[in-house]
């Protein structure tokens, strides 16, 4: 959705909003709003209805929906890049998470007679989050601050292991893939439905950028600079 201004979104519908902005619903859910059952209504009336600012909202949804654009992670040093991937992966995780499980709960609830229903999704979701922020408490307590601190070969042990479970993680998502016919709601699905597609889309889009800045970037930087030390620390200065 291109979105320009606040008075954009005060005329789009509830529904409209909560199917093109991933994180809408958590807004929504906030304020009391349904964009469910109530999902034809414009932000407007729907803010007016409950004596709501809904210019604050609009702002709200604005923000995340025209977020900047991506730094140039390539050149960043390690220790801004592990700042970049805590404040746009880790704590944007922690943040959306809850309301995609609440959704996931509902749409299970409401159409659990469905055929299309993604039965085990709130499961798995639980599982998804349980561990995905185990290994965030890892990185953050254990295999980043080594990094920033520059232990030599130390750290290889660590992102060994934080590797392997990157594999597990994606081995959830492709799970995540199976149980929501990748993400695609069925004809008619309600709003709830759709804002949960729409913010799992987001969450699986997120995850892959996440493990790849770190298996890629930050890890191969990493080991790049230790095997560079090594060298020089061996080298016999014919080389140079």
């Amino acid at each position: 959705m291109s979105l320009e201004t606040a008075h954009d979104l005060l005329n789009r519908s509830l529904g409209q909003l909560a199917r093109k902005i991933p994180g809408a619903t958590a807004i929504f859910h906030r304020q009391g709003l349904d964009f469910c059952c109530g999902g034809n209504k414009s932000l407007r009336r729907a803010a007016e209805e409950k004596n709501l600012d809904g210019d604050t909202i609009a702002n709200a949804l604005l923000a995340i929906a025209n977020k900047g654009e991506t730094p140039a992670t390539e050149t960043m040093p390690l220790a801004e890049l592990i700042d970049y991937i805590l404040e746009n992966f880790h704590q944007v995780h922690r943040t959306e998470l809850p309301e995609l499980l609440r959704l996931a709960n509902k749409v299970e609830r409401v159409h659990a007679d469905k055929p299309d229903c993604p039965h085990g999704l709130s499961e798995h979701l639980l599982l998804m989050a349980q561990e995905l922020e185990q290994h965030m408490q890892k990185e953050e307590n254990i295999l980043f601050p080594m990094i920033k601190r520059g232990t030599g070969s130390m750290v290889l042990g660590p992102i060994s292991v934080m590797r392997h479970e990157h594999d597990d993680h994606g081995a959830a998502l492709r799970e995540l893939e199976r149980l929501t016919n990748n993400m695609h709601p069925p004809i008619g699905a309600c709003n709830t439905w759709r804002a949960l597609y729409l913010g799992l889309q987001k969450l699986h889009n997120d995850l892959m950028e996440h493990i790849h800045l770190e298996n890629n970037l930050l890890f191969v930087k990493q080991e790049e600079q230790f095997s560079k030390s090594q060298h020089n620390s061996t080298c016999c200065g014919s080389c140079s």
